[in-house]
């Protein structure tokens, strides 16, 4: 059985673990997390960072995006929660990238805040990660405007599952969504009731 290697707190194991449990792709997690459990994560990765995904046959993917492409690619293109090629496409591909980067930022404000002496803490650094977290939040908050369900196409994409585990983060940092992203919050409070979500809350 495919085995996912992260602990679901970490957004990028999460968007992996939401996509699996949508495609019905049946798993084992191991709960490792990069800091926590450094040593055993680099079995998996070699950087020591998560998530992993072991395949059946011992082949070992890692980053979330390219982890994503290949389960997209066993459940069937055509049915898969980004279109196939063309506008449509690059549509879910570019909130996608937006929000994994934000989720980059969140990660490097935490890091620099929780891992880092007091007296060695930047605070510039912080406030200039979080400020880019929020621009990219707010710039899908205006795409969100314009559905009423899901961000795009009326149904579940990939753009929907990276906006909610970015926004999930921002709200661990603070910030504060309900009133700077309502939208957007109102999406993945709607997103948190599907099983997909609820099953995989760390």
């Amino acid at each position: 059985m495919i085995q996912l290697v992260g602990v679901n707190r970490s957004p990028f194991t999460r968007r992996v673990a939401i996509t699996l449990k949508v495609y019905g792709i049946p798993y084992q997690q191991q709960s490792l997390s990069g800091f926590g459990n450094r040593a055993d994560v680099r079995g998996s990765n070699p950087l020591g960072r998560i998530p992993a995904l072991i395949l059946d046959a011992g082949e070992t993917l890692v980053d979330s995006s390219a982890i994503i492409d290949h389960l997209d690619e066993i459940h069937g293109r055509d049915h898969a929660l980004v279109p196939p090629a063309g506008s449509d496409r690059r549509a879910v591909l570019r909130i996608a990238a937006l929000m994994t980067g934000a989720c980059d930022k969140g990660l490097a404000a935490a890091y620099e805040r929780n891992h880092h002496p007091p007296e060695k803490v930047h605070q510039p650094w912080i406030d200039d990660c979080v400020a880019q977290m929020k621009n990219a939040l707010s710039a899908v908050e205006a795409i969100a405007a314009a559905s009423p369900d899901y961000l795009l196409f009326g149904r579940l994409t990939h753009a929907d599952i990276a906006c909610f585990v970015a926004e999930r983060l921002a709200r661990g940092l603070q910030i504060d969504t309900e009133g700077e992203m309502p939208r957007l919050r109102t999406l993945t409070r709607k997103l948190e009731d599907e099983p997909a979500f609820r099953s995989t809350e760390p």
